[in-house]
């Protein structure tokens, strides 16, 4: 079958696939695999051969770079010791863990044959974690750390394949290991950071969408393939500069190269994750074609690869407990127990596992078995775990980011923007300024942060808010007036260039009030519990929306203790001042625990919400 047509059908079979699993709410990791498991036993299909060097060189630097660089390397150096704990350690204990299983349950495989397929299996996949991990809703900073571990495991696990490759071939010391070791993490650090200031150093002089989008494509390789050439680290060298050209983007690139790059990206990233996990299941057929040949019982085999997805997982949840339990004992900083079941059940494998395998020479003894035990784990951790993951974060009663503080950070944080934008505007204006054009700029500078304040705590029973209606009315003029264009465009009026010129700034506009109504649309739907919109419960209907504070200047317990809060909240039952959860003392919550008066409000300036503790409910 012709090379463009298996492209083609790949490329179908993902977009109609993720689209229905969208459609009925399912992972699309989870039934890609599936289908592609199903497509592979269909008589006359062609056997897609999944090429190490197609996967390691061709994909997975882009699959990480784009993952990169929408990762927050403020996070990123928070959570430094448990994604070194998970990504170092974990992986050279899993490597350990498994290669003895292995060794253990499959007589006559060589020692280093074993710990490479340790190695292969060991580090769990950037793709499938966080693919998975996002649609769960855990806590951000467990999120950080599941992201930065899959970003970064790759790297010692490559070390640790080599170095048993190495092993296979002749021998290998315990200096050469740690020689290795270094020069990849050191070799690919030192030139993730030089191609990340090459690459800066360039786009500081890019103003067009479409060179800059160009130079993001490249960005990838020209970390990765320098670091393979100097024996370090390519995956690691990666991961630097997409989390360098990340931070940095808000004052290398134009907005519209933002725009763009996030856009290509975000499409890019779509098809070559989702390619994947059908690839990882179309594998199934040709590896059990393989394991044919072995003179072993099919029970012996399922057994062998059912021990080293037991090891797998097993291995993780003792080295997370452990390592957590001994932090806890040397009093360093760590997560309760609950948390580390979590991430402990975390440790998805993907693509990289599969085609890693294919590393091991195929003269090695039962190299067959060791690619359908390395299918095995990818898939098994896909499906088990990826499909008890959610259920395990509710049992544990874990939940995601709370929805009502997030839009009233997002609502604070616009609205100092804005007052930082009216300021630098007072200072740079001048008496030549027109008047109007002055007010028209205080106006779209008040617009922004006036929208997300009408979203906070507005029920359905009130009255259109003013931003709603402006985007309402609007679109229906943008409308009309593409009508208007398209007609001139069928009498033959105009010339072709100035046609596209006026319908793209038409198609500009109408982008951006299409990103106010789906941000309008998603706090909306994370302010609503049960169908019931915010605002809409009886502690907020029967509650009052004043009350004569106790202590005006202050929070009451931080006044009386000598400590600092950031912001303040007032009972309405009794006037009790406290402050917020952002605060240290949270001694608004404390008040609710201790008296269970339902209802308070913020008295910051400007602010005039209300929060119901017992229903979660902003009004």
């Amino acid at each position: 079958m012709h090379v463009a047509l298996v492209l083609l059908g790949l490329v179908a079979v993902v977009g109609f696939v993720a689209a229905g699993a969208r459609r009925v709410g399912m992972s699309e990791p989870l039934l890609l695999v599936l289908v592609g498991v199903a497509l592979s036993f269909i008589p006359g299909l062609p056997t897609i051969e999944l090429k190490p060097d197609i996967v390691l060189i061709g994909l997975l630097p882009p699959l990480l770079y784009a993952a990169a660089i929408r990762t927050s390397l403020v996070d990123f150096r928070t959570n430094k010791r448990p994604i070194v704990l998970l990504s170092v350690g974990l992986v050279a204990f899993s490597t350990l863990a498994v290669g003895a299983v292995t060794y253990w349950t499959l007589a006559g495989l060589p020692l280093a044959a074993a710990f490479a397929l340790g190695a292969v299996i060991a580090p769990p996949d950037a793709v499938a974690a966080t693919t998975v991990v996002k649609r769960v809703g855990i806590p951000r900073r467990m999120e950080s750390i599941l992201e930065g571990e899959s970003l970064l495991n790759d790297a010692t696990a490559l070390v640790a394949l080599n170095t048993a490759l190495a092993a296979l071939a002749g021998s290998v010391s315990t200096v050469h290991v740690g020689l290795d070791f270094v020069r990849a993490a050191g070799g690919g650090v030192a030139i993730g950071l030089a191609a990340a200031l090459v690459l800066a150093a360039v786009r500081r002089h890019i103003t067009d969408p479409v060179l800059d989008t160009t130079l993001s494509f490249a960005a990838p390789w020209v970390a990765f393939l320098p670091a393979e050439e100097a024996k370090a680290s390519g995956v690691l060298a990666v991961v630097v500069t997409g989390l360098i050209l990340g931070h940095k983007s808000p004052v290398l690139q134009t907005a519209a190269s933002r725009i763009a790059e996030n856009t290509n990206w975000r499409t890019v990233q779509f098809l070559l994750e989702n390619v994947v996990f059908l690839l990882i299941g179309l594998q199934l057929r040709a590896l059990l074609d393989d394991v044919q040949g072995e003179r072993m019982p099919s029970a012996q085999i399922v057994g062998i690869c059912a021990a080293v997805f037991g090891a797998t997982v097993l291995s993780r949840v003792l080295w997370v407990f452990a390592s957590s339990g001994v932090l806890r004992l040397l009093h360093a900083p760590t997560w309760p127990p609950r948390i580390s079941a979590v991430v402990s059940w975390a440790g998805m494998r993907g693509v990289v596992t599969l085609a890693a395998v294919f590393l091991i020479p195929a003269g090695t003894p039962h190299v067959a078995i060791l690619r359908l035990a390395a299918f095995t784990v990818v898939a098994g951790t896909l499906l088990v775990q990826g499909l008890t993951l959610p259920w395990l974060v509710r049992r544990l009663g874990l939940t995601g980011p709370d929805a009502a503080e997030d839009a009233l950070q997002a609502a604070g944080l616009v609205t100092n923007a804005a007052r930082a934008g009216l300021a630098a505007l007072e200072e740079i204006r001048s008496d030549d300024d027109p008047p109007e054009v002055i007010d028209e700029l205080r106006q779209r500078a008040e617009r922004r942060p006036n929208r997300i304040w009408e979203q906070l705590g507005r029920a359905h029973t009130e009255l259109e808010p003013p931003g709603a209606a402006y985007r309402r009315l609007r679109m229906q003029m943008l409308a009309a007036e593409r009508s208007s264009i398209l007609e001139a465009r069928d009498e033959g009026k105009y010339d072709d260039a100035v046609l596209r010129s006026a319908l793209s700034a038409i198609d500009l506009e109408e982008s951006l009030l299409d990103r106010i109504e789906d941000a309008s649309t998603r706090v909306e739907e994370e302010l609503t519990t049960d169908s019931v919109r915010a605002g809409d419960c009886k502690h907020l209907r029967d509650s009052p929306r004043v009350a004569v504070a106790r202590t005006p200047d202050g929070c009451e317990e931080c006044l009386r203790d000598g400590t600092r809060w950031v912001h303040l909240r007032l009972c309405l039952a009794c006037g009790h001042v406290g402050c917020c959860d952002s605060s240290v003392g949270k001694h608004a919550t404390g008040h609710f625990h201790e008296t269970d008066h339902p209802v308070m409000r913020s008295i910051e300036p400007g602010e005039a919400w209300r929060w119901c503790f017992p229903d979660q409910l902003l009004g």
